[in-house]
């Protein structure tokens, strides 16, 4: 009898010990794996937002572009009058 109570003690000792080994061996890697990856989404989702802004500031450049063309070629027809007319002015 008393060998049945040790073996049954050293029994239940080992299977809780165990136990806590396998669940001191569980991994804590899945919550920094899933930062990782919605780290990545944000990251694409910044991209795509700077890609967009580019294009957006492309397009608002275009017509102020044009305008400043067209002032360059007023002024330059503006030049070109102007000369007409000192060439054009008796000389004294």
């Amino acid at each position: 009898m008393k060998y049945s109570v040790l073996l049954a003690a050293l029994l239940a000792v080992s299977m809780t010990a165990c136990g806590k080994k396998e669940e001191a061996a569980a991994p804590v890697e899945p919550p920094a794996a899933e930062a990782a990856v919605q780290a990545g989404e944000a990251a694409v989702q910044a991209g795509e937002a700077a890609v967009q802004a580019g294009e957006s500031a492309a397009d608002a450049a275009a017509p102020a572009a044009d305008a400043a063309a067209a002032a360059g070629e007023a002024a330059t027809a503006a030049g070109t009058a102007a000369d007409a007319a000192a060439a054009a002015a008796p000389a004294k």
